[in-house]
């Protein structure tokens, strides 16, 4: 990983250059049901981080889906594939697992992106999704999500999600982030990375 993409975890100013990261937006979700963002366009890759995500109802996932250049409704076509490795608490169960009901097969649907997360004041999920030259008309956008959450079961949840959104001719210029129902609390920022 370039060191741009570590200074992004070490400097938080908005509009500060950290090298080849820049932040570019927080947004703080305080009992909201979505949290939106305009994609720049002058960047190959845009990484997003979220911190202490916790929805208002138990154990719901949070999830990403995007709007090409004049589309809306976030609803861009996806295939995607995500991977679970999980330890609860109390050390009876973990596994590593493919999850074949959270991943798209020319999907429509938001893209889950973490585990079941706990609304408890204790319990919360973070993680990081990288989008890949979402300004290209070219090719696919590609994706990378990392995340773990703390579910009702007290169990650490990790996450790995990945995939494309298949719509070479548009850029994606939008991009909206939910639970999979309910509002939440948390922060999101938006990074752009040379």
């Amino acid at each position: 990983m370039p060191l741009g993409a570590h200074k992004v975890a070490l400097f938080g100013v908005a509009g500060v250059s950290t090298g080849s990261a820049v932040l570019l937006e927080t947004a703080v979700a305080s009992g909201d049901a979505s949290i939106e963002f305009t994609l720049p366009t002058a960047y190959k890759q845009v990484k997003f981080g979220f911190y202490n995500i916790t929805p208002a109802t138990d154990s719901q996932k949070f999830m990403f889906q995007v709007n090409a250049s004049g589309g809306s409704g976030y609803n861009e076509t996806t295939t995607s594939t995500v991977f679970q490795a999980y330890h609860r608490e109390d050390d009876s169960g973990n596994a590593l697992e493919y999850k074949t009901s959270h991943d798209q097969a020319q999907g429509t649907a938001y893209q889950k992106i973490t585990a079941g997360t706990g609304s408890g004041a204790d319990e919360s999920c973070a993680g990081e999704l990288h989008l890949f030259n979402p300004s290209s008309t070219t090719y696919v956008k590609h994706f990378l999500a990392k995340s773990n959450s703390y579910d009702t079961g007290t169990t650490s949840n990790n996450w790995s999600a990945a995939g494309y959104i298949n719509n070479a001719a548009s850029a994606i210029t939008e991009i909206s982030f939910k639970m999979e129902s309910g509002n939440f609390d948390g922060t999101i920022k938006m990074w752009g990375i040379k």
